[in-house]
């Protein structure tokens, strides 16, 4: 795909069609772009399971013409039980990934869409009603939706960890085999949980009889979150982080995400001189590669956790004192060593530009591939494993602590540009995140390559990431071999991937230009598409 696709009165991209229509639906009926999300975020729960559910988390950062950008913190805290002493009691010197156990933060997501409609109504006349914004994942779910090659290969690659998980076959194995692609997959209980939601309202999956559901059946597989938890839960509007880049300024979630780190990679390629390079060259890689190693080993490892618990002000992180020093740390002509410290993860990244230019960036995740993989029978709800991501070691930045917020990998990232242009943008993928943004925003931003292309292009991406668990330098091939030989030399230590790869993660971006034109670029990696008119 190299066209970029436009429109004129609403837009939206989604790594899955039906997520990306859903949200042009709403749009077409008067809908805003909060309104359009939340169908769309709810759609994609249903279209694609594997990567995320109302079982996770989720964050936004919106902008709206003459007005500062806002930001929704929809991460789920950890349970009141959940401590370093509950896991040594149970012999555990680690969290796990997987069962009932990694299952031991509140899931934000569904409080994410409520803050969001609240703020919809009061803000910018808001009006469609939560059933017609659920109305379309609950179709897909009591009727079924047609099976992706990526909910295939993800069920049959996670089957040996997953099946025995409780729950786990039976939603997402009916009839004990491995839905094949393309046949129809139905949730039915799930859709009866859509209906209660819209019909109780969404504050009923916290504090009412869905409410007390999840509870009981979270408490049956053995998990630490309790009706407590869930009751006490709210999402929170905060105020995005922002750096002062030479093309404009650019926004992204607070900590507990890495959002920081995205900005600061940014901040040290604009301090580094990325524009003076060739765009799509082994400088251009190797910068990102090097200041994505600084933005690591210097900010993440050392100071991101819930903001609480930090001892940094996390906007003092991106001072552009701090910047320069981290860029002045780079060789462009060596590779800096590795330590082999990234972290793994899927989850989906969706943006929604309405016709009055209000703009969303949007992530919801359920953490690895099927989360926890506990299925809670009551209700069909996937919990996620964000909460695995903690710490026992009360020494560590991100040790466990009840009530405390796990770190995140999601971050959704928004621009605002000199000339006037608003550029939503984000992708999936664990710490591929941070430097799949920077990939697609340098490319369109800063080297002025079209949207589409800006995703298209071939990308890498060092370390971790899901469904890769080695900490290499990946490379699609497309590269060439005369950059792949160069990044080498440079001591880089290389893995060289297919074209199109789906670990690379699954990107996209939507610009609005000051004029009011509309346009998008949607990941060929992935199920996605642009949806506009």
């Amino acid at each position: 795909m190299i066209n970029t696709s436009y429109a004129r009165r609403g837009i939206a991209v989604a790594s899955h069609s039906l997520a990306a229509q859903s949200a042009a639906g709403v749009l077409r009926e008067g809908g805003n772009a909060i309104e359009a999300m939340v169908s769309a975020a709810a759609t994609i729960s249903v279209v694609y399971p594997h990567m995320t559910g109302i079982g996770g988390d989720a964050f936004w950062v919106l902008a709206a013409p003459g007005q500062e950008p806002v930001a929704i913190d929809g991460s789920g805290t950890a349970a009141a039980a959940a401590s370093i002493d509950f896991y040594a009691a149970r012999g555990l010197q680690a969290i796990p990934p997987r069962g009932a156990l990694a299952a031991n933060t509140v899931a934000g997501t569904v409080a994410s869409w409520e803050c969001a409609l609240a703020m919809s109504k009061a803000r910018y006349g808001g009006r469609l009603p939560l059933s017609r914004l659920l109305a379309d994942a609950i179709y897909y779910a009591r009727n079924g939706v047609p099976v992706t090659v990526s909910q295939e290969l993800n069920t049959a690659g996670k089957r040996a960890e997953l099946e025995q998980v409780p729950g786990f076959a039976d939603r997402f194995m009916p009839g004990g085999a491995v839905p094949v692609r393309g046949s129809l997959f139905a949730q039915k209980t799930l859709a009866a949980t859509l209906e209660r939601l819209a019909e109780a309202g969404l504050a009923d999956f916290y504090r009412g009889d869905l409410a007390r559901s999840l509870a009981r059946d979270l408490a049956a597989t053995g998990s630490p979150v309790a009706l407590a938890d869930l009751e006490g839960y709210v999402a929170r509007e905060v105020t995005p982080l922002k750096l002062a880049h030479s093309t404009g300024t650019l926004y992204n979630m607070t900590p507990p995400t890495q959002g920081v780190l995205s900005l600061a990679i940014l901040g040290i390629l604009d301090r580094l001189g990325l524009a003076k390079l060739e765009a799509d060259s082994a400088d251009h890689v190797h910068a990102v590669v090097e200041a994505t190693k600084q933005a690591f080993l210097e900010i993440r490892d050392r100071h991101v956790t819930d903001p609480a618990y930090m001892k940094v002000e996390p906007q003092s992180l991106l001072d552009d004192a701090a910047l320069k020093a981290l860029a002045a740390n780079i060789d462009m002509g060596k590779a800096k060593p590795w330590g082999g410290k990234s972290k793994p993860g899927g989850t989906i990244w969706m943006g929604v530009i309405d016709a009055e230019g209000r703009a969303v960036s949007f992530i919801q995740s359920i953490y690895h591939e099927f989360g926890s993989g506990v299925v809670l029978p009551g209700t069909h709800v996937n919990w996620q494993n964000r909460g695995c991501s903690f710490s026992l070691s009360a020494s560590s930045v991100n040790s466990l602590a009840p009530g405390k917020r796990p770190f995140h990998t999601l971050n959704p990232a928004l621009a605002r540009l000199r000339d006037g242009r608003t550029m939503v943008y984000g992708t999936m993928g664990g710490d591929g995140q941070p430097q799949t943004q920077a990939a697609v925003f340098t490319r369109y931003a800063v080297f002025n390559q079209s949207v589409q292309r800006a995703v298209s292009a071939p990308r890498w991406l060092l370390g971790r990431t899901w469904g890769s668990v080695s900490e290499t330098l990946k490379l699609e091939a497309r590269l060439g071999a005369a950059l792949i030989d160069d990044l080498k030399a440079r001591g880089h230590d290389v893995e060289v991937l297919g074209d199109f790869e789906e670990t690379m993660g699954h990107a996209g971006a939507l610009v609005r230009h000051p004029n009011g034109a509309l346009e998008g670029g949607f990941d060929p990696r992935g199920d996605g598409s642009v949806a506009g008119f």
